[in-house]
């Protein structure tokens, strides 16, 4: 890949009420770096001497003040279809670059062999993305180019990279070795990043016209497909010979771009080593986590109509993209009342995507809509009826749930699920109904406290109900409390108990809001895995303000803590990327989940209680307000578990 381009300094998204991302960890002044005008040829001074380089466990928060530490080698544990992640900290100690730059580093990623010549590809398996703050937080991950980036440092400021690999179910156990290398350059191929904005303007408006030159040549006669990329390459050519283009117009080659001797002479070398051991992670998570997708968001931001081919499209992408991290979305909106329109699959159920959608293996729990998402002509009650009666000759529908109601809170409104699910079991007898609750109708006290009153919500519920999802706030600290939960339920008659949070608990429990430490967004899972809940729900992962433009600011919704119902950003916010972007957040809820499926292969050999007492023994996990602060005791559990239950 020529990575001959900008070097990828990516611009802090504006975000409500903050200027410039960082001022909630202060400014260096500068103390310490020496800043010599970019009199230093960083082609003669060995790399080391420019930058600090450091690495740091994902569950750390690696912000723009951090200081150095001592660079050790990576020692990594991962099983097959699993993701491992870990930070890489740069840090400039002088400046030679120039325009409030202390200077540009290459960064090259090489595949990860093993002695028996396995590997795991770069692009592929490793994925390389910026730590980006958001209010001050590190928080989104942007993508960055692999095998080779370009990244710009600021003086008095640590950059964090994030570093995930990918190890497929098929992927051979084993050691696997390979190398990061970090290479001061030379700042004078930011030809592009000078560019001012009338500049970039016009060489996007070019571009763009070369695209709409050839875009549309298909079933065009021979002679003016021609044409149009006879047309289309003078244009390129004229903009590639542009000034703006100029240092690279060379027989040599991009002068920026180190030669290997240069590279291996004076680079910083990472050394990163990978066991990959013989357990596999199930495909289809254990623990169902459904996590919902506002689909207004969606619509208004990216400005597609709903039900449109556009709209359709928009969907798909952030359903697709969000598998990955082994939770089962769902798109959603409300109405009045807190009454909520669910639904997994925006295609209707005789709609051969219906299938792919529900019969793909990484998905644990569908949600099916009480009415017609897209209006057709059916009437809503024969809508009903249809879609149970196909959906229930379907393999799939034993992962089938209805969401009808987000947190009831009187009489009538808890009548209104009744009623629904009444409805929807004349046609389905075995249909699941899930409702979200953090107490029970506050117009008919169903006991003398709160807390009772709470705890008897399934007794009057019954039978219209069968999964409870109750909210982690109601249980404090109080653990002990979760056998009254359980104690009313009947798991014999199909009834679960599954568990969710929602602006609530706050700090020190475990939750998503940003900045919270890294340990307590992944100690979310592990708390669901100790109370024994046998599936999780999240009531938004995109539920930012309202927007009507893609790369419009991040607001975070008034009233709520930061970060919450926000676990993924919009890649056109950080660059030209349609492509979501990820948070630190939700890559360690995935950690969380991963850990799930270790402490169940760990439970299924030695019992459920041993895996209690590795969680506790281990220091990592003991209750809400008693969890490891610390990396170190995870990998200790991992390991431990590791080496019980290998082959």
């Amino acid at each position: 890949m020529d990575n001959s381009g900008n070097p990828q300094d990516v611009t802090v998204p504006p975000v409500e009420g903050v200027a410039g991302g960082g001022t909630a960890y202060g400014w260096n002044d500068g103390h310490g770096l020496n800043n010599h005008n970019g009199s230093i040829d960083p082609t003669e001074v060995p790399t080391p001497d420019l930058v600090h380089v450091w690495c740091m466990p994902s569950t750390a928060n690696v912000g723009p003040q951090d200081m150095p530490r001592n660079l050790e080698p990576i020692n990594l544990l991962a099983a097959r279809n699993e993701r491992e992640s870990i930070q890489i900290a740069i840090r400039p100690k002088v400046s030679w670059g120039g325009s409030g730059v202390a200077g540009t580093v290459q960064v090259q990623c090489t595949d990860l062999c093993s002695t028996s010549g396995d590997r795991l590809v770069v692009g592929q398996s490793l994925l390389l993305r910026r730590v980006v703050p958001i209010l001050g937080v590190p928080d989104a991950l942007v993508p960055l180019d692999l095998p080779v980036s370009q990244i710009n440092l600021f003086p008095g400021e640590t950059t964090a990279l994030w570093m995930s690999i990918d190890v497929p179910s098929a992927q051979a156990p084993g050691q696997y070795e390979g190398d990061i290398l970090i290479t001061a350059i030379k700042g004078d191929a930011e030809s592009a990043q000078s560019l001012n904005k009338v500049e970039k303007h016009q060489l996007y408006r070019e571009l763009r016209d070369c695209l709409d030159i050839v875009d549309p040549i298909e079933g065009k006669p021979l002679d003016e497909v021609v044409e149009r990329v006879k047309s289309a390459t003078e244009s390129l050519r004229r903009i590639l010979l542009s000034p703006s283009f100029s240092e690279f117009i060379s027989d040599n080659g991009p002068a920026d771009i180190m030669d290997e001797d240069a590279i291996s002479t004076l680079s910083l070398r990472v050394k990163l080593n990978l066991t990959v051991w013989e357990f596999v992670l199930p495909e289809t998570p254990s623990l169902p986590a459904v996590f919902g997708i506002s689909d207004t968001v969606i619509e208004d931001r990216f400005g597609v109509q709903h039900g449109t081919p556009e709209w359709y499209e928009a969907l798909d992408q952030h359903f697709k993209w969000l598998l990955q991290y082994r939770i089962s979305p769902y798109f959603c909106r409300w109405a009045d009342g807190m009454r909520v329109l669910t639904y997994t699959c925006p295609w209707p159920v005789d709609h051969p995507k219906s299938d792919e959608y529900f019969s793909d293996p990484r998905l644990a729990a569908y949600a099916v809509p009480y009415t017609q998402v897209v209006s057709g002509n059916d009437a809503a009650k024969d809508y009903l009826q249809k879609q149970v009666e196909i959906l229930r000759t379907k393999n799939h529908w034993t992962k089938a749930y209805f969401y009808l109601w987000d947190e009831p809170l009187n009489l009538e409104q808890y009548d209104s699920v009744r009623n629904m699910a009444s409805e929807i079991h004349a046609y389905a007898p075995d249909a699941r109904i899930l409702t979200t609750y953090y107490c029970g109708p506050n117009d008919a006290p169903l006991a003398p406290t709160p807390f009772e009153a709470f705890v008897k919500v399934p007794k009057f519920l019954r039978p219209h109900n069968q999964i409870y999802c109750t909210s982690e706030w109601v249980l404090g600290n109080r653990e002990d409390l979760v056998k009254d939960i359980i104690s009313e339920l009947q798991p014999e008659n199909g009834e679960e108990w599954w568990t969710y949070v929602c602006m609530g608990p706050s700090d020190p429990h475990p939750n998503w809001h940003l900045g919270m430490r890294g340990t307590q967004h992944r100690a979310v899972m592990w708390r669901v895995w100790k109370e024994g809940g046998t599936g999780f729900l999240y009531w938004g992962a995109n539920c930012y303000e309202k927007a009507t433009t893609a790369s419009a600011e991040i607001r975070f919704r008034h009233g709520l803590p930061p970060g919450d119902g926000v676990l993924y950003y919009p890649g056109e916010v950080f660059s030209t990327s349609h492509q979501p972007v990820a948070s630190l957040r939700l890559e360690r809820l995935l950690s969380g989940l991963q850990d799930i499926e270790y402490l169940r292969l760990y439970a299924s050999r030695y019992g459920r209680d041993e895996g209690l007492a590795l969680l506790e023994r281990t220091g990592v996990y003991s209750g809400p307000e008693r969890y490891t602060f610390e990396h170190m005791p995870i990998d200790a559990m991992r390991g431990q578990i590791f080496n019980a239950c290998r082959s």
